[in-house]
């Protein structure tokens, strides 16, 4: 599998249901350097674990919808828009927030991530026209 492959299987992957998507995407050594609106934080294998269990959580379904998809040897980019439908509200999709990775493979794993994320500006069009293009 690609490194492109890879990654597109991991979004396509069911993260808010799969209990063990971090063992079948992610390298045990494995680090995602993400900026959010939160601040940084640096995210290992463990983390992950604990980030998508608070995923199963809060969510029955995330999607994402990709304008980039560029992969180079072993480095995927890819710039992408978040959909969730949460346990409180099932019926109703949101938009959560809009991102940005740069993802480096290794062992056919996801190794080192590094990410920015913002959230989602659904009134502003200018915005939302910029990411309802595709480039893949």
């Amino acid at each position: 599998m690609s490194a492109k492959e890879l990654v597109k299987a991991f979004y396509e992957a069911d993260l808010a249901n799969d209990p063990n998507v971090v063992a079948q995407f992610f390298h045990q050594d494995c680090e995602l350097h993400w900026t959010s609106s939160q601040g940084f934080m640096i995210l290992n294998y463990n983390d992950l674990i604990s980030f998508f269990e608070g995923t199963r959580q809060s969510y029955n379904n995330l999607r994402f919808e990709f304008t980039h998809l560029i992969e180079s040897d072993s480095t995927v980019v890819n710039r992408h828009t978040v959909f969730a439908n949460t346990i409180e509200n099932p019926d109703n999709e949101i938009i959560l927030a809009h991102f940005t990775t740069i993802w480096e493979v290794k062992d056919n794993k996801l190794f080192r991530g590094f990410e920015i994320s913002q959230q989602a500006d659904e009134k502003n069009s200018k915005s939302l026209a910029s990411y309802s293009e595709r480039k893949i």
